[in-house]
């Protein structure tokens, strides 16, 4: 049979539609798979941009993202906790409805009602006067003062000290009634009595350096060595005022009453509460800003050498002298309010510097006081109080205090002149403090050096510092400055310079 040309080609098509169809038939798999590969993968890449926005973020801009990342951060960190404030604080003050007509006067001078919370704690209500109406003996008799509470009878506690007065059990369980009085937002109660003058900025910076959710029990001795050994060194006494955090207060509040009752021959309230802390284990943390004062006469000479910390508190303000001769004991307090509202942190810190041409030491008690020294003194004895006052006991011994004492002189020329806080005031840039001449009689002195009676006023210029207790503690140096009045010496009060020395 003859082939002919076409039939060739009709074999070959065939053949190759066969072959192709072939192919097809092995390829079609793969080619499907791919797709459905493709897809998944790119459904994938949409999730992850689309849905999730940190993987989103990587395609933005770098300053986008990295401002993004920054909101997340700070969002996710928690926010530092806030600094112990004066509304963080709240204040048990003993009292009584004898004493609280008169030392109300001295609460006034540093209560802030606006900032701060508190209670009086009374025995018993105030009587009314015939022209006082109802409304004005309520718990409340003044908006300037904290508020009045009477405390809960202690008739049944057992009190045997035959030298004190059973009051010393009410006002120790002022601790325990102030934390179910008010007991929101507290981080410290502070306790103190009604002659008690506080500075309250400079007990907040003491507060502070402290962590309130631990067991903290802060105040301060007696300044007489007779009274530490007879109550305890390791005490910090009542009047003086003292600190507990509210944890602390919280383990007192629920053991205090059956604590109470095993020591009913103690003296008073301040060696109660010491008795309970042992009994939990803690220990007094002693800040020597907290005064006493178990002194009597004129604690001048004390505060004129305050130590390196901040002051916190006076106490006994009727048994000492007015802290400013020549004026009633509230005039003082209140002419001292005038440096606290300019330089709190500053209060009473001693600087110590010299006039070599005339050879004079002069101590600057900022905001208080300053002395004028005969002779170039060293450094470390004039840091030391002048003995202008006596122990609590009146012995008259110089070693009964609890701290280092240098001795008032009868040679004139040995002794200090001062010159007492008579205004303060700010101006641009620092500080003038003013102090004037105690009006002492002249001393006489044959010492070839000049006579200080000359100056009549002392001007201090310092600048504010309200962050010099979070620095390591040192004193201030301070500058004699030249003036052409012959009656006025000029001083510069500052941080020490780089190299200074006193």
């Amino acid at each position: 049979m003859k082939i002919r040309p076409q039939d060739h080609v009709v074999t070959f098509i065939w053949a190759e539609t066969n072959t192709v169809r072939n192919t097809f038939r092995r390829v079609l798999p793969r080619i499907m798979i791919t797709f459905i590969f493709f897809f998944c993968l790119l459904y994938v890449f949409y999730s992850l941009i689309c849905l999730n926005p940190s993987f989103k973020s990587t395609l933005l801009p770098l300053d986008t993202f990295i401002r993004i990342n920054e909101e997340k951060h700070s969002n996710t960190i928690q926010k530092a906790p806030e600094k112990t404030q004066l509304h963080h604080i709240v204040f048990g003050i003993g009292s009584s409805r004898a004493t609280w007509r008169y030392r109300k006067e001295y609460v006034k001078l540093w209560w802030k009602p606006d900032k701060m919370r508190g209670f009086v704690w009374l025995d018993k209500p105030m009587i009314m006067s015939k022209n006082q109406s109802t409304s004005n003996n309520s718990t409340n008799t003044s908006t300037s003062l904290p508020q009045i509470k009477i405390s809960s009878d202690t008739s049944r506690f057992r009190y045997t000290n035959k030298k004190g007065d059973r009051s010393g059990i009410r006002i120790s369980r002022i601790v325990s009634e102030t934390l179910r009085a008010d007991s929101e937002n507290v981080r410290w109660f502070v306790m103190g009595d009604d002659d008690t003058f506080f500075v309250p900025e400079n007990l907040v910076r003491i507060l502070r350096k402290y962590d309130h959710n631990q067991f903290y029990y802060i105040g301060s001795v007696s300044e007489t060595h007779w009274q530490n050994h007879e109550f305890s060194y390791n005490m910090a006494y009542g009047g003086g005022g003292f600190a507990i955090s509210f944890p602390l207060a919280k383990a007192i509040e629920k053991m205090q009453d059956k604590c109470l009752q095993k020591y009913p021959h103690l003296y008073g309230s301040d060696d109660r509460i010491q008795a309970c802390m042992a009994e939990l284990g803690v220990p007094l943390t002693k800040e020597v800003g907290f005064h006493q004062f178990d002194l009597h006469g004129s604690v001048m000479g004390l505060l004129s050498a305050h130590p390196v910390a901040p002051l916190i508190s006076l106490h006994h303000l009727d048994k000492i002298q007015p802290i400013i001769p020549k004026l009633s004991r509230v005039e003082a307090l209140r002419r001292l309010n005038k440096p606290i509202k300019l330089d709190s942190a500053g209060l009473m810190q001693q600087s110590i510097c010299y006039d070599r041409p005339r050879r004079w030491t002069i101590s600057v008690s900022w905001g208080y006081l300053v002395q004028i020294n005969r002779g170039i003194l060293p450094a470390r004895e004039i840091e030391r109080p002048i003995t202008t006052f006596n122990d609590w006991y009146g012995t008259g011994d110089e070693y009964s205090f609890t701290f280092n004492i240098r001795p008032y002189h009868n040679n004139g020329c040995q002794r200090p002149f001062f010159y007492l806080l008579s205004n303060a005031y700010a101006t641009t840039n620092h500080t003038t403090s003013v102090y004037v001449y105690d009006g002492a009689p002249g001393r006489k002195c044959k010492w070839s050096i000049a006579d200080p009676s000359e100056i009549r006023r002392v001007e201090v210029y310092k600048k504010p510092d309200p962050n010099l207790w979070d620095k390591s503690p040192r004193r201030n140096c301070c500058r004699v400055l030249p003036t052409s009045k012959n009656d006025t010496l000029l001083v510069d009060v500052g941080e020490c310079k780089d190299g200074e020395t006193i």
